[in-house]
């Protein structure tokens, strides 16, 4: 009970910033004494800080408690079509260090052998007491990735090793530290859960544009996750611009706008390279932003007539500027769209932006081990 209790107490903070003991209590019930041993000892444990006392017109000034970013540290691996990438993390998750490498398709081994470098410079960079604050290392990659080997154009030879290869039990053996594996989207909907506005809504629909696309559900405050792979939205079918239907995934993912581009003469290397800026031929960019706009209103009615979402999240690998054209794009269609016996939802640009799937794979042992479903 006071882990859970302790754990409770870290989320409270974690989504107000800052919270008084007196306000904790309010929020959870307990009594102020409870409370009080609670916030001494994680203070104690080096997971909060002290802020400056907030004096009021009556009574004993209150004093506000925030996370300690040095608190504990969380290292999330990205594996993607195009890109491998760790990050270590903060306990208020800011970015601390990177490592990305970028590749034609992934392989187990390039993946296994990038991992274990990456892992083993930064925690050689780490002091000791950091070190003994790492608290895990969560994994965020597609699942079944040997069923990509004709979209990714590689031959099925050179993806068939995934079949058997279990990534995170190869780290396990390497590494003394908790290790979770997640579906990549699944990962950027729970970064935007963690990591997202703490007045955000409680119920969305979570969509993230990769290599390909795909998504998220988020009931009452949790991810819904199914059997392990609920909300991927990749596979929903959704109407193409030739009067037919196609899956989402081949609708709205940045491979049809790479090959769009390569279509046109044109090369495509930056939208692997960098998330700053774009340089790529503006005909077939506002093209594909137009089709992904169809195509996620119509994935978004699809999915609004199963379940009543008040609130869409659109958010993935690109530039800010062209995620703010993509969400404008998504609204507008909507509106052409008939939503007769359903509430249209509000469609908003997601907050964590192109580094919502390495965050994601760090909120798995922070989730795990200091959060609690409030």
């Amino acid at each position: 009970m006071r882990a859970r209790n302790e754990r409770l107490v870290l989320s409270l903070v974690r989504r107000h910033q800052a919270l008084a003991k007196s306000e904790i209590a309010r929020m959870t019930g307990l009594s102020a004494q409870t409370v009080s041993v609670i916030m001494r000892q994680l203070e104690k444990d080096g997971l909060l800080l002290r802020g400056d006392p907030v004096r009021g017109k009556v009574g004993q000034p209150s004093v506000p408690m925030r996370l300690n970013p040095d608190g504990a540290f969380f290292f999330g691996l990205k594996v993607g079509r195009r890109s491998t990438e760790l990050v270590l993390t903060d306990f208020v998750g800011k970015v601390r260090q990177r490592e990305r490498r970028t590749y034609d398709y992934p392989t187990p081994k390039a993946a296994l052998d990038f991992s274990r470098e990456s892992l083993d410079k930064m925690m050689s960079s780490m002091p000791p007491e950091a070190q003994n604050r790492v608290a895990g290392l969560g994994i965020a990659m597609p699942f079944y990735l040997w069923d990509w080997a004709q979209t990714l154009q590689v031959p099925q030879g050179k993806m068939d090793p995934w079949r058997t290869a279990d990534l995170k039990a190869d780290l396990a053996l390497g590494y003394d530290m908790p290790i979770f594996l997640q579906n990549d989207a699944t990962a950027a909907c729970g970064a935007e859960l963690v990591f997202g506005p703490a007045d955000g809504p409680r119920d969305f629909l979570y969509f993230y544009v990769g290599y390909f696309i795909g998504g998220g559900v988020v009931l009452n405050g949790s991810i819904f996750s199914g059997r392990g792979n609920a909300g991927a939205l990749g596979p929903l079918p959704v109407p193409d611009d030739a009067g037919g239907v196609k899956p989402l995934i081949d609708v709205a993912s940045l491979y049809v706008l790479e090959r769009s581009i390569a279509t046109a003469g044109a090369t495509s290397h930056s939208i692997w390279e960098t998330t700053e800026r774009w340089d790529l031929p503006e005909a077939q960019l506002e093209n594909w932003l137009k089709q992904t706009a169809s195509g996620i209103a119509g994935g978004i009615v699809s999915s609004c007539s199963l379940i009543d979402f008040g609130c869409v999240k659109i958010d993935g690998w690109m530039p800010s500027d062209i995620k703010v054209r993509l969400v404008e794009m998504v609204e507008n269609k909507l509106s052409d769209l008939n939503l007769t016996g359903l509430e249209r939802p509000s469609v908003l640009a997601g907050a964590v932006g192109p580094d919502a799937r390495a965050l994601g794979a760090a909120s798995l042992p922070l989730s795990e081990r200091y959060l609690l479903e409030t």
